[in-house]
């Protein structure tokens, strides 16, 4: 009988690692990919030689082929899933079903970009275009832009639930708080609700502060089966549950603008963990716009559709607040090199290991936390991912 059959085998984030983030004029994104790998490797504990996954996408004309030679890798299992900011969960998902199935033993989740070098130094635009084939040849003549379907996404919830711009700023503003304390962070500044709708307006409701930064980076996760555990460096964080979805691509195929596709992937995902959102102790979600926070909590079950706008009032999502989100600032104040799908997962195992220094979340008894969910949105919600890790 295969191994599969007679006992999957547990999965664990056993090395994890952030590569130069921020302002990184100097490196290539190849070179950001390898600093990330060394770095994961480093605080795994286990040497190359146990890699045989590699999961790449976003470089080169043959993702996980090319950063693989790059990084002297031989990958017997690889992914290339494309799918947006989303990405890198799908990947962790498909990651975890093929080392518990024993088609791999460890696999490598790598990223590195150069996405505000890029265009600081000539080398392109600010403007990302998806192309004029297939689908997108019926939208693209009325000039949507992928700010803009966020914003029309968020103008309906606003529309049907009597959201307000305030409540998407508070977003913004607790973003950066817990910015604030993370010395990684590129933006730490404190802002206020004010700041924030007083802004330039990027496409209504949208001004710049309800927008993600454009920044450098890159970060790597390393994911091995259970045996490989006793022998890492650090305490394991365990893969409990994994779910994904893709919902639409068309905006005239988008059923309800209110709903994104973590719905979907995040019922998946606890029901396999065994858990429920109460359980969660910290929440890392995709936030390229602060709408996307709101609205994926909501999915997610942590408060019922529509009432996203009071939820994320009151501070909870600060540090110390009842559900600390995006604790290392995410998107809109951290870092957001393109896809940001892996510095989720990167920053929820730093949370659970207790390594998270100044923008460390404490419960009420003083430990760290045990549960955590990461989710990630890509395209215009067009596809989610999400994993739950626990101690």
């Amino acid at each position: 009988m295969p191994r599969s059959q007679r006992h999957p085998r547990k999965v664990a984030v056993v090395g994890i690692s952030l590569s130069d983030c921020g302002r990184v004029d100097g490196p290539t994104p190849y070179a950001l990919h390898a600093q990330a790998a060394r770095r994961a490797l480093a605080d795994s504990g286990l040497g190359r030689d146990v890699v045989d996954g590699l999961a790449s996408a976003g470089l080169g004309t043959l993702a996980p082929a090319e950063v693989a030679e790059y990084l002297g890798l031989r990958p017997r299992w690889v992914d290339s899933t494309a799918v947006g900011g989303a990405t890198w969960e799908v990947m962790a998902a498909h990651a975890a079903d093929a080392i518990a199935a024993g088609h791999a033993n460890a696999v490598l989740l790598v990223y590195g970009s150069t996405a505000r070098a890029d265009i600081r130094a000539g080398r392109r635009t600010s403007d990302l275009s998806f192309g004029a084939r297939g689908p997108l040849q019926f939208e693209v003549p009325y000039g949507h832009t992928l700010i803009a379907k966020y914003a029309m996404a968020a103008r309906r919830h606003m529309h049907e639930y009597g959201t307000t711009e305030e409540q998407l700023a508070e977003v913004a503003v607790q973003a950066r708080a817990n910015a604030s304390h993370n010395p990684d962070a590129m933006f730490r500044d404190p802002i206020t609700v004010d700041d924030v709708l007083s802004g330039p307006v990027i496409a209504d409701p949208f001004t710049k502060l309800h927008c993600c930064i454009r920044s450098d980076g890159g970060c790597a996760v390393l994911l091995a089966a259970e045996e490989y555990v006793p022998d890492t460096a650090k305490a394991p964080v365990w893969v409990l549950g994994t779910g994904e979805h893709v919902s639409h691509t068309t905006m005239s195929e988008w059923d309800d603008f209110t709903v994104s596709p973590a719905a979907v992937s995040g019922r998946l995902a606890f029901e396999r963990a065994g858990m429920r959102p109460g359980d969660i102790d910290i929440a890392e979600v995709y936030d390229a716009f602060t709408y996307m926070t709101l609205v994926t909590l909501e999915d997610l079950g942590f408060c019922a559709k529509g009432e996203g706008g009071e939820f994320v009032g009151k501070g909870r999502l600060r540090l110390d607040g009842e559900l600390p989100v995006n604790t290392d600032g995410g998107g809109l104040s951290a870092c957001h090199p393109g896809m940001r799908g892996l510095f989720l997962l990167v920053e929820a195992v730093r949370q659970l290991r207790g390594e998270a220094g100044g923008h460390q979340v404490r419960r009420t008894d003083g430990s760290v936390p045990e549960l955590a969910v990461a989710s990630g949105t890509g395209g215009w919600f067009c596809s989610s991912g999400t994993v739950v890790l626990g101690r």
